[in-house]
């Protein structure tokens, strides 16, 4: 799978994604740091990837319907330490059904992984 991670992510997030096999670019590294929201859901969506973030208003199907863009999935954690992070960006590396979050929105919580498909 193809993600970007949003710059409310360290770093280790992109290097777990990664070890896992799947190809991770960041909102940092692409130049778009304090950007819009609807600016980085583009960019991601023009390169094909899902957008990870801590972001919750990028859940708002509203304003992101599923099918608009490449995906998206909000982490919703008790705390936002890198430790916390990085245990969520694994959970969510383990699993195996990620192609269904192309196109969708899914929100990962408490390792319940909630979907909206297109």
């Amino acid at each position: 799978m193809k993600f970007k991670l949003d710059e409310n992510l360290p770093v280790s997030a992109a290097t777990i994604l990664a070890s896992a096999g799947h190809d991770v670019d960041t909102v940092l590294a692409e130049g778009l740091a304090g950007a819009p929201d609807p600016d980085v859901v583009s960019a991601a969506t023009v390169a094909g990837r899902i957008l990870i973030s801590l972001d919750v208003g990028l859940g708002d199907i509203r304003a992101y319907p599923p099918g608009s863009h490449a995906g998206i999935v909000v982490l919703r954690v008790p705390d936002q330490s890198a430790t916390t992070v990085t245990k969520t960006i694994s959970d969510l590396a383990s699993l195996t059904e990620l192609a269904s979050l192309a196109g969708s929105v899914a929100v990962l919580q408490r390792g319940l992984l909630r979907i909206r498909h297109p």
